[in-house]
């Protein structure tokens, strides 16, 4: 719940690897919807906007009915609607035809707090909500890189069939063809970053950041569906440092992390086809490692 006077008071970084069998983790729509991949070297790619909107969708499943876990970005939503909640709760109006926040600076101040107050995504993500109802701007203490593939995957097209027809004119063709694409298996790594200093901005607090490492192990639980097959949260893992600036930099703690092949002549198709090896050792002092799953 939003105190912007008990933020976070330490940095971390985080590894989340996750799998895909015999679907579509991220449809491209300028290529038809295929997976996304790397066209150089052919691994898959899942955007960071992808892995937010999941997060997104468990923290409305898990906290949809408490105050201040309300979502800013969901389906259906108008911004400027949800820009008005404020200036009705500060009690002043919007100055829609300059689009700025208001000059006095304690008004803008408490604009900008009802938003982190009220929505668990602005919390934790930031937003820009300079539009005509301008809530002001916010960098957001949690930032997601894009997941990419440990091997690179095949996309495959298969034709599926439908025995019911779109039209009347249709009814002698017996069924109708269509095609989804599909991804026989995929191990994604992602990365990801919580900077108490953001935090201290928008409130991020203790119990956000817990219900963020909750949302990325159960997110792919709530959002199945034909399309993206069977994907699982497979490993988490938690770098947090003793201090607000932090102990390390990331990427040595990232480099800590590393994801093998058992046996490399032959295809991946489940997660036990590789090894997950920790450096422990590598890790400096001052940062803990945390394991979940």
């Amino acid at each position: 719940m939003f105190n912007k006077n008990n933020p976070i008071a330490n940095r971390y970084e985080f590894v989340l690897l996750f799998d895909v069998e015999n679907g579509n983790p991220n449809g491209d729509p300028d290529a038809g919807n295929m997976p996304r991949i790397d066209p150089e070297t052919g691994l898959g790619l899942v955007t960071d906007v992808c892995l937010k909107r999941k997060i997104r969708n468990y923290v409305s499943i898990a906290k949809g009915s408490e105050d201040g876990y309300d979502i800013y970005v969901q389906e259906g939503a108008v911004l400027n609607e949800q820009h008005l909640k404020a200036y009705k709760a500060v009690g002043i109006e919007p100055d829609t035809k300059n689009k700025r926040l208001p000059s006095d600076k304690d008004k803008a101040e408490q604009i900008i707090d009802f938003m982190c107050k009220h929505f668990y995504d602005i919390r934790t993500f930031g937003a820009v909500m300079t539009t005509e109802v301008n809530c002001g701007q916010l960098r957001g203490p949690v930032q997601i890189n894009f997941a990419r593939s440990i091997d690179p995957v095949v996309q495959q097209e298969v034709t599926i069939t439908r025995m019911a027809v779109t039209n009347i004119k249709d009814m002698e063709k017996e069924r109708s063809m269509g095609r989804k694409y599909i991804i026989p298996y995929g191990l994604y790594r992602v990365e990801g970053f919580v900077s108490a200093n953001f935090a201290k901005k928008t409130g991020f607090s203790s119990s956000d950041l817990e219900l963020l490492w909750e949302a990325l192990i159960n997110m792919f639980d709530h959002d199945r569906s034909a399309a993206r097959g069977k994907m699982e949260s497979r490993k988490l893992f938690i770098f947090q440092h003793s201090s607000m600036l932090g102990n390390a930099p990331a990427h040595k703690l990232f480099d800590c992390i590393k994801v093998n092949r058992v046996d490399p002549s032959t295809p991946p198709r489940f997660f036990t086809d590789y090894e997950v090896v920790v450096e422990k050792e590598s890790i400096p002092d001052g940062v803990t490692l945390i394991e979940r799953l």
